[in-house]
């Protein structure tokens, strides 16, 4: 493990299931597997353009945060965070999450369609939990993300290290960037067609995921 390599806990359908073959041809980028796929093509959507609407969400790969990425603290291993992830998890039973397509915050992505105590209250002990593994940002990092946060988004940002916790969540799994207004209306429309057949039955959250990032970059 480098020193800069980051780790967070994650939702990401189960491996070899039909939604995750989705979400990691249509990001173009297989987070288990690492490798770059071909994404479906959209008509009116050119290869150039979905580059640049996926750019960011590809980056993260396919997932519903849980708990945003971070540096281990030190005297903390990857091994310990593994270990007391599995722990947390074990304790907690299964449910499942139905999932629709919306527009938030100017980007696609899927989202429940109905209110699920357990999704809050897993991503809420996530926070709590886990966060002794999670280094603290550093003041220079803390003043670039304060931009445009509301003053409890900006509180939890100093606390937790990231200003969407607790009644600031919102479970999603992104599927663009932000979209310039004249594009969203026929991209929703294709990929809800996309996916109508894949979200028949709902997410099963059975499983925390842990990713690990060697560097901010990568």
């Amino acid at each position: 493990m480098t020193d800069n390599a980051r780790f967070a806990i994650y939702a990401a359908p189960p491996q070899g299931s039909k939604l995750a073959a989705f979400g990691a041809s249509w990001l173009g980028y297989d987070v288990e597997t690492g490798q770059a796929l071909t994404p479906p093509r959209i008509a009116g959507l050119t290869r150039e353009r979905w580059d640049e609407l996926t750019r960011r969400a590809r980056h993260y790969g396919f997932h519903g945060t849980f708990k945003a990425p971070f540096e281990l603290a030190d005297g903390t291993s990857a091994e310990e965070l593994a270990a007391a992830a599995g722990a947390f998890a074990a304790g907690r039973a299964p449910f499942d999450v139905p999932l629709g397509l919306a527009r938030i915050g100017g980007f696609l992505a899927l989202t429940p369609t109905e209110e699920v105590p357990a999704l809050a209250d897993l991503a809420n002990g996530c926070v709590e939990r886990l966060d002794r593994f999670r280094r603290p940002e550093t003041p220079e990092q803390i003043a670039q993300r304060r931009a445009g946060l509301s003053a409890r988004q900006s509180a939890h940002l100093d606390r937790w290290g990231y200003p969407y916790v607790f009644e600031e969540y919102r479970f999603h799994m992104t599927l663009t960037d932000p979209l310039a207004g004249e594009e969203s209306a026929p991209l929703q429309s294709a990929l809800a067609s996309l996916l109508e057949p894949l979200l028949a039955r709902p997410l099963s959250i059975d499983a925390l995921c842990l990713f690990r990032q060697d560097d901010r970059a990568a």
